[in-house]
């Protein structure tokens, strides 16, 4: 706009120098030229930093750190069979208290074991089960969870379930492909400020090469996006959930572009 003010001016007064005296044109002229002049170096200005604007890089910043669970949740479904519905309550009570036995051997206290999801099914009154005679007529299922603080403690009990097989126990699996107790971690903003700086660290030393190898420099941020942190397994194996295992890695990857500069 500048210049288009200063041509304007120009013209107008280049229009009007036919009357002026001779001293008055040459002030004309010096004037019309130095406002030229000027236009122009801020007509150039702006050239440069528009193109300057333009100059950018896009690289990403990757930080990573091994964490342990800090709770766990352990659901153990309880069941039992029989053609008699009072021996198969007789089953399923002796299950329940042999294996709050177990825990409590163990160090769960009683008042953090929750009981859920006490069902009975009866197979004969299901108009799509199996017709005539049957064995095992009622079938009951009740769930167990326990929730800790102690990880470790829950995961060394979950591999000597076996013991409560061995005393009669029986157990249904759930539906999925993890059956075992779901580690949680839940301490991910204690870790979110170093993360997100050593993510920024990474991306400008990325940047900075680039910038190296094209001959440029390397200037501010011009646009940053911090991604989503993630929460894997430790140890990735085909099929494996994060909340199966007790060692977690924590990752972040950060998007950030680079203004550069000559």
């Amino acid at each position: 706009w500048l210049r288009g003010f200063w041509d304007a001016f120009a013209r107008g007064l280049l229009t009007r120098m036919s009357g002026m005296s001779s001293g008055a044109k040459i002030a004309a002229a010096f004037l019309v030229a130095t406002g030229l002049a000027i236009s122009g170096y801020f007509a150039g200005k702006g050239f440069k930093e528009g193109r300057a604007a333009e100059r950018f890089v896009t690289v990403k910043g990757v930080a990573e750190r091994e964490a342990d669970a800090d709770i766990a949740i352990w659901s153990l479904t309880l069941v039992s069979t029989d053609n008699d519905l009072g021996a198969a309550q007789a089953q399923l009570k002796e299950s329940h208290t042999k294996t709050l036995a177990f825990l409590q051997e163990r160090g769960i206290p009683r008042e953090t074991v929750e009981t859920q999801n006490f069902e009975v099914v009866d197979r004969q009154a299901d108009q799509w089960g199996p017709q005539g005679d049957i064995a095992s007529r009622y079938i009951l299922r009740q769930t167990l969870v326990v929730r800790s603080d102690d990880p470790r403690a829950i995961m060394a009990m979950s591999q000597d379930v076996s013991a409560l097989v061995e005393a009669g126990v029986v157990f249904q699996s759930p539906m999925g492909p993890y059956s075992g107790p779901t580690y949680l971690f839940t301490k991910l903003n204690d870790f979110k400020p170093e993360m997100i700086a050593e993510a920024t660290r990474n991306a400008r030393a990325a940047a900075d090469q680039f910038a190296q190898d094209s001959g440029a420099q390397l200037g501010g941020i011009r646009r940053a996006s911090q991604g989503v942190f993630e929460i894997l397994p430790r140890n990735p194996t085909p099929h494996t959930m994060q909340e199966g295992q007790f060692q977690k890695t924590l990752r972040v990857v950060s998007t950030i572009e680079f203004y550069l500069t000559d």
